[in-house]
């Protein structure tokens, strides 16, 4: 990475870089911001029940282990990393725009998971791409995709404006007009130099899947992190039927959102070790979820909003520490995707049966959820010995 970034560059070389990336991350992450907490508050105004909704939503994740690798190798492999980025960008607001003319749910699962095989891969294509351009133009990875976090709070206020204003119905068009947004970004992204890089390991992966503290990171991250499967399913719904309105869920959603780029911001100051940032995580999650299962009044509701920086956020930094540290820097994007697939079938698993149980218990499914959460904590905890060591520690930028 060091000899490319000492390839010298114009400055408003790099600076456009930056800004049509940071229009992208928006455009992207600001589509998730309205899709996550409203689109299953759409699925339910045009008749879509419980189950079924569960059944939809555990798409995303089922894609993440099953097309998603072989999408984002194939343009690893064709070197078209931008490409694929506009390819999928354009699929998803057509893919959207689709789904907003049907109602029947065996329709809108078939349309969704074809929309799904590639929407998905574009965070993970449009993060290879960033970490180029970071590696060819000395720049910081932190200020382009803080960004996104802020777009997905954006996105989640509009959307939780027009709720009130607009008939659910009519939500999915919000999501369509901002992944149209996303494709017209994406024509401002710059190419990049054919950074290509070989291997002549033949079986590169086979160490790091032997490895039993990378299993311990992987396995206690999509625990912690698949514990948020029934809030972002189902909080707008049980929070419309607690009688608050789409501007004050949006409100909610945002706290987090805050809370979570405040933790990304402070994170280099962070002394712990990264396994105790898990840790924290897993039991700040219990605590949140034990807390919204409960039905808490809005201050306090609030509060456990502004958890998620912990939740979530404490989560994904010991997470993507103890990553750089266990895998070596030429195996960091296998190591990626195998924490991506192992995220995915258990988030998949977990909505799918989400649904079943919100369809019974209501909000108690927030019990089964806290129990994920603490069950990371603890797997988490008792590998951190294992984890001190650090193998394969590297400077990583990025």
């Amino acid at each position: 990475m060091a000899a490319e970034s000492q390839i010298p560059t114009p400055a408003s070389v790099k600076r456009r870089f930056a800004v049509s990336l940071a229009l992208f991350y928006s455009a992207v992450f600001a589509v998730s911001g309205t899709h996550l907490p409203f689109f299953p508050v759409w699925l339910k105004a045009i008749g879509i029940d419980a189950s079924w909704i569960g059944l939809i939503n555990a798409l995303p994740a089922l894609t993440r282990f099953t097309t998603l690798p072989q999408i984002t190798a194939l343009a690893e492999k064709r070197q078209a990393i931008r490409a694929g980025m506009m390819i999928s960008v354009l699929a998803t607001a057509i893919g959207f725009a689709t789904l907003g003319l049907q109602q029947q749910p065996l329709a809108l699962f078939l349309i969704y998971a074809l929309t799904c095989i590639m929407w998905t891969p574009t965070t993970p294509l449009t993060d290879a791409y960033a970490l180029r351009g970071v590696a060819r133009y000395a720049l910081d990875y932190g200020p382009l995709r803080l960004w996104g976090s802020a777009a997905f709070a954006a996105g989640s206020l509009a959307c939780g404006y027009l709720v009130d204003i607009i008939a659910a119905r009519d939500l999915i068009w919000i999501i369509v007009a901002w992944a149209v947004i996303a494709v017209l970004a994406s024509l401002l992204l710059r190419p990049l130099d054919d950074v290509r890089r070989r291997t002549t390991e033949a079986h590169a992966g086979k160490a790091l899947l032997r490895d039993a503290g990378f299993w311990a990171v992987i396995a206690s991250a999509a625990l912690i992190q698949g514990s948020h499967v029934a809030y972002y399913t189902f909080s707008a719904i049980n929070w419309q039927l607690q009688g608050l309105g789409g501007l004050t869920i949006a409100g909610l959603w945002t706290l987090g959102v805050i809370a979570e780029i405040v933790v990304f911001a402070l994170s280099p100051r962070f002394s712990l070790h990264p396994s105790s940032l898990m840790a924290i995580g897993g039991l700040s999650a219990m605590l949140r979820w034990i807390v919204t299962a409960n039905e808490p009044p809005l201050a306090l509701l609030a509060i456990a909003q502004l958890g998620h920086g912990l939740t979530f956020g404490m989560t994904m930094v010991g997470t993507m520490t103890l990553l750089v540290q266990r895998v070596p820097s030429h195996q960091i994007a296998r190591g990626q995707g195998y924490y991506a697939a192992c995220s995915g079938l258990l988030g998949a698993a977990t909505s799918i049966a989400s649904g079943a149980i919100y369809a019974r218990i209501g909000d108690s499914l927030y019990y089964v959820m806290a129990a994920m959460a603490a069950a990371g904590a603890v797997l988490i905890w008792s590998a951190r010995h294992r984890l001190t060591a650090h193998p394969h520690s590297e400077a990583s930028g990025g």
